[in-house]
């Protein structure tokens, strides 16, 4: 045993002075430095040293390889009340570039940011594809422009992640359950717009990525638990757990809009009762006419309309229902409502408040999305930055 033991120290020391684990040592290093600068902002030699730990010589050397690589550049200098001026270093935002889609029934945007996660290019363009063809020729028409607009060398954009209603089936290579996007579930299309635009393109729901915009940048930063309820055209919900997505086994859990509700002549779906086109199909019943939309509803409800109220009301009492629901099965301690009808949350509060404490005694926090319409894009921009860094790092770690 220790001769076996001697033998697998000395093979280990052996390798610690191969070449190639001197290199690994090395990146592992300046990746620390680089990720620990993103928290931080900036910083001098000496206060990296003292963050991570690692000698002020191998601090000085590993800032210089990023510094040659492109990925840190120097931002100014610090002078202490005693000793020298310091250099302070930050991450250099133009190293690459990030793509953020969110489609929208109605919308679709896209953005371009910097690794800092500073946009430097967008476009909200209306969509008004009726094919899956013609949605995915919008989709690459729109991000080629936004490129283009940004100024950013394509080949510098490394990364992007696409928010869509459904759930994006990786082994078909297809969206299913996108009941508002005639077409979009054909196989195929991601990969075509991917092929077309030369950016590997991530797929997500866009509820969660709805709920990740919300944790990373709005109202629910620093939540333990929280559920982010989209309501707009359709319903979905995302959740985030300790800062991570929950998407259950096979990438489902949120799709609340399945869930079964006890409609006035047969059962419905949670989804037909709690959506913008229910809140313009109470209105018409409560003696609204006209070309309504659900913001229209909104706006004459604020007015003081009576069917208006009438429906704000009862989309209030079912929201409620959803709002239960999610407080029972996931305890959140906070359920954040977005979506084109979260933009009017001041009305929808008082109901949702009142027939809450009717339907249960678990009573979450409920507040507005900070994020309103960008939450979607917002959160694809957050998911393709992580990604982005990495890839980054690693092509120029490489290449240097």
């Amino acid at each position: 045993m220790d001769e076996n033991g001697v033998m697998v120290a000395r093979d280990v020391a052996a390798q610690q002075d191969q070449p190639w684990n001197r290199r690994r040592l090395r990146s592992t290093n300046e990746r620390l430095l680089l990720d620990r600068l993103r928290g931080l902002g900036s910083a001098s030699r000496a206060q990296l040293a003292r963050e991570t730990g690692l000698s002020k010589p191998t601090v000085s050397s590993a800032l210089a390889s990023l510094e040659a690589a492109g990925l840190v550049h120097e931002v100014g200098t610090q002078a202490p009340e005693r000793g020298r001026t310091a250099v302070l270093y930050a991450p250099d935002p133009a190293a690459g570039h990030a793509l953020g889609v969110d489609i929208g029934r109605g919308w679709l945007r896209v953005a371009v940011v910097d690794l800092d996660g500073t946009v430097v290019a967008r476009a909200d363009v209306r969509n008004r594809a009726r094919t899956s063809a013609a949605l995915a020729d919008l989709v690459v028409g729109t991000a080629r422009q936004v490129i283009g607009n940004s100024g950013v060398d394509p080949a510098e954009v490394v990364h992007g992640v696409v928010g869509t209603p459904g759930v994006y089936d990786e082994k078909q290579r297809r969206v299913r359950y996108a009941m508002h996007l005639p077409g979009w579930g054909r196989a195929g299309l991601f990969d075509r717009m991917h092929e077309e635009l030369g950016v590997p393109l991530e797929v997500h729901n866009d509820a969660n990525l709805a709920a990740l915009g919300e944790y990373t940048y709005g109202v629910g930063a620093g939540s333990r638990l929280f559920a982010y309820i989209l309501i707009g055209t359709g319903l979905g919900m995302g959740v985030v757990s300790e800062g991570r997505l929950f998407t259950g086994a096979h990438g489902l859990a949120g799709e609340i809009g399945f869930l079964p509700f006890p409609g006035r002549q047969k059962p419905e779906r949670l989804e037909d009762a709690v959506s913008g086109v229910a809140v313009v199909e109470a209105a018409r019943r409560f003696g609204m006419s006209g070309q309504l939309t659900a913001k229209a509803v909104f706006d004459a409800a604020r007015l003081g309309n009576p069917a208006a109220v009438q429906a704000v009301e009862l989309e209030g009492e079912r929201i409620a229902h959803t709002v239960a629901a999610a407080a029972a099965v996931l305890d959140p301690d906070l359920v954040v409502l977005g979506g084109g009808v979260g933009h009017s949350v001041d009305l929808l509060l008082r109901p949702v408040g009142e027939q809450l404490r009717a339907l249960t005694p678990l009573r979450p926090r409920i507040a507005p999305s900070r994020l309103g319409e960008d939450a979607v894009l917002l959160g694809a921009v957050a998911t393709a930055l992580g990604t982005a860094r990495d890839l980054v790092f690693e092509r120029r770690a490489e290449a240097g």
